[in-house]
């Protein structure tokens, strides 16, 4: 008997007693597990864990967000950067000598590697993991508009953040393109020689905006 016959009479076996009509939510999934692991201060934490990948983080008050884009890009030494449909026109600074781009009509390929940076927002963010999740939503684009600049600039509000991945699943839309970003583009070979930029942007900020009541901004 193959291995292929095997497996498929296991299944088929397993499922003898189910009934036909039956579908899969029909049936309650069980979930005991631990929904979080984190401790602490959210903020504080996502913070630190985007800290580990190699990431900068600032922090900064919600009307401090234009000067601190505008900071954050020119330390960057970023001229052009494309800026998607919906990004808050109050975050968005007026600076000489940088050249914001619109994704309409939608920039090509070429077009975008030719930029220096995308600036978005997050649809939310995970404390434990340090990521930043995108999901077309306003202000957050097309996969493309962070993937192909070689810097990204992503605008997250401290109360977006999730404590862990079950909570920000259990908040996401799974019919829309969910990108999960932990940190700049990496890689590495077997030798482990670490190579960044590869499969996205290379260098990636995450400006932080204290919204929440009672908690004053931390520059990191």
């Amino acid at each position: 008997m193959s291995s292929r016959r095997l497996m498929l009479d296991r299944i088929r076996a397993a499922l003898a007693d189910v009934p036909a009509d039956e579908r899969p939510q029909d049936v309650p999934v069980p979930r005991g597990y631990r929904r979080s692991h984190a401790t602490g201060d959210l903020a504080d934490l996502f913070a630190a864990r985007v800290a580990d990948y190699r990431a900068s983080v600032v922090r900064c008050a919600p009307p401090a967000v234009a000067a601190t884009v505008r900071a954050t890009l020119a330390a960057r030494g970023v001229r052009t950067v494309v800026v998607p449909e919906g990004f808050p026109p109050d975050w968005l600074p007026e600076a000489p000598g940088l050249r914001v781009r619109r994704d309409r009509p939608p920039l090509t390929v070429q077009e975008l590697d030719a930029l220096d940076g995308a600036v978005t927002t997050a649809a939310l963010a995970i404390a434990v993991t340090g990521t930043l999740v995108l999901d077309a939503g306003p202000g957050q684009g097309r996969r493309a508009l962070t993937l192909v600049p070689d810097h990204h600039l992503c605008v997250v509000r401290a109360s977006q953040i999730a404590a862990d991945v079950p909570g920000a699943l259990a908040t996401l839309d799974p019919t829309r393109p969910l990108t999960f970003v932990s940190g700049p583009s990496a890689t590495s070979d077997i030798e482990l020689d670490r190579v960044e930029g590869v499969h996205g942007p290379r260098v990636l900020d995450v400006l932080l905006v204290e919204d929440r009541p009672g908690h004053p901004p931390v520059r990191q």
